[in-house]
């Protein structure tokens, strides 16, 4: 195993492990400040049963490697986009906060559009492998036009954060494999040109834009919870209130356990601690980088780098979002705070990195 396997190791399990602590801690605390009559390990023990099921599943591709995955992405997307489908059928569908996203299988749920996630990429690489000529538009519009039905499906439900995410890393993709930008760049300069024209004529647009710069106008509504993550990072200031000191997660700042976990992780850890978190996202980022350069093979190359993409970039949304610097959108920090879906996934992808990583291209063949 090289030097960057063993850092993505290192990394993801320090990252798990930081995270189960602050999801016991914040989900103890919001269980004991309401004096609900429920325990106070059960959300860290659902945690620990999705880092499980995460491993068995990654051990799965890992044993068979990622062209197995590879191979088979296809009639797996056909299946993800089924569940997508099944996530509005009555009494199977589970909808929380007007979202349907989930899936309910006993006491736990799962998510569709996480697969999905890291499908559409597979998918499309998957594609491009297979064209023996130079990409014609046609051929690409008409990939596009398949991969584009589970995306509308998650539009639908609506989760517009994965579909920026997903829309994010076909943009990479596309330059990674080459594709004439005029196929891409122009339609999408014209899609957004058209999209921002629209919404300048919307209200509503103009309000959301007005609380995501002034969330203290709207404390009561939707700045409320970009307020109270301010407030929590702002109180942690260079050392932070200490491990179980923060007083944010008693019910002041809703989801904490889940998209707002790393505001109640600078207000106990302080700034040193954010620091440090960011720190193993890059080191994260950097050896996947290094592995995705030292693939053995083009198809190898794209996987890794656009895996590594996908868990960094999320990272840097989820923590944009609580610092402020980003709008409020419903994602979760990798590794790290809570949700079943998204950290059997990512785990997933960590062990395809680990497969690519263990078949590196010769040190000859890089000079």
């Amino acid at each position: 195993m090289n030097r960057a396997a063993v850092w993505l190791i290192i990394c993801v399990s320090l990252l798990f492990s930081i995270g189960l602590l602050m999801v016991f801690n914040t989900t103890s605390a919001e269980i004991i400040d309401r004096s609900l009559d429920i325990s106070t390990h059960g959300a860290l023990f659902k945690q620990i049963t999705y880092g499980l099921i995460g491993l068995g599943v990654g051990l799965l591709i890992y044993s068979y490697g990622h062209q197995w995955l590879l191979r088979w992405s296809t009639p797996m997307l056909i299946a993800c986009t089924v569940l997508l489908i099944l996530v509005f059928v009555p009494r199977i569908g589970q909808t929380i906060n007007g979202a349907h996203r989930w899936i309910g299988i006993g006491g736990f749920t799962f998510q569709p559009s996480e697969c999905v996630k890291i499908l559409i990429p597979l998918v499309f690489i998957r594609w491009v492998l297979q064209q023996t000529e130079p990409i014609e538009f046609k051929p690409f519009l008409k990939a596009l036009g398949l991969l584009s039905i589970p995306i509308g499906l998650i539009l639908l439900e609506p989760d517009n954060g994965t579909t920026l995410i997903i829309f994010a890393c076909l943009v990479v993709l596309f330059l990674l494999t080459r594709i004439r930008w005029v196929y891409w760049a122009l339609p999408l300069i014209a899609l957004l040109s058209v999209g921002v024209i629209a919404a300048s004529q919307m209200p509503h647009v103009h309000d959301r834009i007005h609380i995501y710069l002034h969330p203290e106008l709207d404390i009561r509504g939707k700045g409320h919870q970009p307020h109270q993550a301010k407030i929590a990072a702002g109180s942690g200031q260079l050392m932070g209130l200490g491990l179980g000191q923060s007083l944010q997660k008693l019910n002041y700042l809703p989801e904490a356990r889940s998209d707002y976990i790393a505001a109640i992780y600078a207000e106990e850890c302080g700034f040193v601690g954010i620091l440090a978190l960011i720190a193993l996202y890059m080191t994260f980022t950097f050896a996947g980088f290094f592995i995705a350069l030292r693939a053995q093979d083009r198809g190898s190359f794209m996987i890794a780098a656009i895996l590594t993409f996908l868990i960094s970039i999320q990272a840097f949304v989820n923590l944009g979002v609580v610092s402020g610097l980003l709008p409020s959108k419903g994602m979760t920090l990798p590794f790290f705070s809570q949700g079943g879906s998204s950290l059997i996934m990512n785990i997933a992808a960590l062990f395809v990195l680990l497969d690519i990583a263990r078949h590196p291209k010769k040190l000859s063949e890089t000079l």
